[in-house]
């Protein structure tokens, strides 16, 4: 057995600003990963690539370097500028020109469902409840996309005490962002990836 570090993962993208994106987003997701970025293949060549439990790619450095990722598909998540190519059939993907929301519900249902070869997603099941059962309400509702008014009709409370219910999710998760709420909830098995 294995002992107990970091997963490594690699984020291999010309583009900084994606990189840092994707960076952030993967780590809110994944907590114990070590995301690395290189902004070559010849960059992250230099490194020991076969430490790496995850490689995500521009659709550019996969196509120039496939020799090096097709043997490792099942480690590879190519990162597209619109829908998937046929060109890339058989091979993960995620489109990087769609919302925050829905990037992070592509890159949470590859965590939880996509890869063979990874970590095993740990239900917190000892882990004290942050929130209390309205909270959890509320919550939910807003990973899908419900807004303070739609929330308070929903549960049939106030849009003050909507508010403050927010307000107090946001204060105890240390989370403001709703796409960061989205994945809390996922993680915690709030709501499912599949209805958000």
């Amino acid at each position: 057995m294995m002992k107990d570090h970091k997963l490594e993962i690699a984020i291999i993208d010309p583009n900084t600003l994606s990189c840092l994106a994707l960076k952030e987003i993967v780590e809110d997701i994944i907590p114990t990963a070590a995301v690395r970025i290189f902004s070559s293949f010849e960059e992250f060549e230099d490194e020991t690539c076969e430490t790496y439990a995850h490689f995500f790619v521009s659709s550019q450095v996969y196509f120039n370097h496939a020799a090096f990722f097709l043997p490792r598909k099942m480690r590879t998540i190519v990162l597209t500028e619109g829908e998937k190519p046929a060109t890339l059939q058989g091979l993960y993907t995620i489109n990087t020109y769609q919302s925050e929301k829905n990037l992070t519900k592509d890159i949470l249902h590859l965590y939880k469902h996509g890869h063979q070869h990874r970590t095993p997603v740990q239900e917190n099941v000892t882990e004290p409840e942050l929130l209390s059962k309205r909270e959890i309400e509320v919550l939910i509702l807003i990973t899908k996309g419900f807004i303070n008014k739609e929330i308070a009709e929903e549960l049939h409370i106030s849009l003050t005490t909507v508010i403050s219910h927010r307000k107090n999710i946001q204060e105890k998760l240390g989370i403001k962002s709703v796409s960061g709420l989205t994945i809390y909830a996922v993680m915690h098995g709030y709501i499912n990836v599949y209805e958000i």
